[in-house]
């Protein structure tokens, strides 16, 4: 193994706990230079894999965020037609130099960049179904081509590529085909306690036995359309420890249920089941 690829393993960073697989997924990834694809539910750190990889390793970060009008040309380079035609309009700049109306985009600015970056191609299922396809080349082979100048752009420093998912839609076989997968599964109560003390490494023990008894209660009703993520129950615990409630109310009364729950219809559809007498002590 060189030195460099001894530079690059990745083993998590300081707030992002990682599993064992996760990480060999991420190295695995590196070492192919393929694009890592994350599919996880909300909240299960698929977005901030990235950030930690780019702490860890030292590398900058760059986010494309992913929208349902996303088009995959807007992530290469962007041709401002319309600041070409307002400087011939008003005489100011060589509309001459097309080259000046060039506007790189997210992929554009990772294959430019003078050292390894960590891109993120953020919820790529948000798109229509053709954008993966139209990114298939661009990916694989690092380089793509400017029309209006007659250019190849091609990568300087291969980016690390972490794509992620939310399973909302089935990507395309050939593009799943230039990909290294892994599927984040939602911690277990072990894990999320590793993870929350990586947050607050000072709350309280019972308190936050407590709430994840209550936690893991609510995720595991069925009739619960928006299961509580990561996300939510740091900010419940934060919110429990800066109320001062009483530790030995939180299982029974559930307080400031609209930090976990965020639709009224799962927040009464859980007060309704406790009060049925499905009361945690019977989950447990």
């Amino acid at each position: 193994m060189t030195k460099t690829n001894k530079m690059n393993l990745f083993h998590g960073s300081s707030d992002y706990v990682v599993s064992d697989e996760l990480m060999h997924a991420v190295n695995v990834a590196i070492a192919l230079q393929k694009p890592l694809l994350i599919k996880g539910e909300p909240g299960t750190g698929k977005t901030m894999l990235a950030e930690s990889i780019s702490q860890a390793l030292d590398k900058k970060l760059i986010i494309w965020n992913i929208k349902s009008t996303t088009k995959a040309q807007e992530g290469l380079y962007v041709y401002d037609t319309v600041q070409r035609l307002y400087d011939s309009q008003f005489g100011e700049g060589d509309v001459a130099d097309i080259k000046k109306y060039i506007k790189l985009g997210k992929l554009g600015e990772a294959f430019t960049s003078e050292e390894q970056a960590v891109l993120l191609i953020d919820e790529i299922d948000k798109a229509d179904l053709e954008f993966p396809n139209d990114l298939l080349w661009e990916l694989d082979k690092m380089e793509f081509y400017i029309t209006e100048t007659k250019e190849i752009v091609k990568t300087i420093h291969r980016p690390i590529v972490i794509i992620t998912s939310n399973a909302e839609k089935e990507l395309p076989d050939a593009f799943l085909r230039r990909c290294i997968f892994h599927y984040i599964e939602f911690p277990d109560q072990e894990k999320m306690e590793e993870i929350v003390r990586v947050h607050y490494g000072d709350v309280e023990k019972k308190l936050l036995s407590q709430a994840m008894e209550a936690f893991y209660w609510i995720r595991d009703l069925k009739e619960i359309q928006k299961k509580p993520s990561t996300s939510e129950l740091l900010d419940w615990l934060q919110a429990l420890m800066i109320s001062g409630v009483s530790i030995g109310k939180i299982k029974e009364e559930i307080p400031y249920a609209g930090v976990l729950l965020k639709k009224n219809q799962d927040i009464d559809t859980m007060y309704e089941i406790k009060e049925k007498g499905f009361s945690l002590k019977r989950w447990m």
